[in-house]
């Protein structure tokens, strides 16, 4: 979807997607010390204000100025801050080395452009530092419910895997999203990478 598209979705109501933060963020990130973080195409900022509640410095990062704005307003009324980006991730280039967390949640890109975004995600992780990445996988157009119909946009745990060859691999999974009465759950790659310290290489 282009940017207008977005703003537009946006616009129809007040929260696109759950205030809540996205459930295996919560379980892969609950554990950390919060440090510096970096929410590539963070939407209404769910999950970047969750993280921001818990301590974490956050940069948030979204096209839609529409999405951030929201951000912004929910943000004010709870309490907390964060750094609200607008800029297309296929064309932000965050700071190497810089970040503690990078997540990527649901960002459905055609194969060569989410290698481009994620060759730059990855350099922005600091030693370290984790790289978490969540998508709709392509099993979920057989086998799960809902989320994109376009195989070219959906991805493998061993697809973005194979995209982070400077990363360890430390989760690569298919998990099962359960989704209110709906007859299926939804099927989600998973990635979870670290970027090793100088005294782990």
């Amino acid at each position: 979807m282009r940017r207008a598209d977005w703003d537009a979705r946006y616009a129809e109501k007040d929260l696109v997607w759950t205030a809540e933060p996205n459930r295996f963020l919560v379980e892969e990130v609950e554990g950390m010390a919060p440090g510096r973080a970096l929410d590539l195409a963070c939407g209404e900022g769910r999950n970047a204000l969750w993280l921001a509640a818990r301590g974490w410095t956050v940069t948030a990062v979204d096209f839609s100025p529409v999405a951030l704005d929201k951000a912004r307003r929910i943000a004010a009324h709870r309490g907390v801050e964060a750094e609200w980006v607008e800029s297309d991730v296929l064309e932000y280039v965050p700071g190497r080395g810089r970040y503690d967390l990078v997540a990527i949640l649901y960002l459905q890109l055609p194969e060569p452009e989410l290698r481009g975004v994620l060759d730059r995600a990855a350099a922005a992780v600091a030693p370290g530092g984790t790289l978490l990445l969540i998508a709709h996988d392509v099993l979920n157009l057989t086998e799960g419910h809902a989320g994109p119909k376009d195989p070219a946009v959906l991805t493998t745990p061993e697809a973005v895997a194979r995209a982070l060859p400077d990363l360890v691999i430390e989760r690569a999974d298919r998990v099962r999203r359960p989704i209110d009465d709906a007859p299926r759950d939804a099927i989600d790659t998973l990635v979870r990478a670290s970027r090793a310290t100088a005294r782990e290489r």
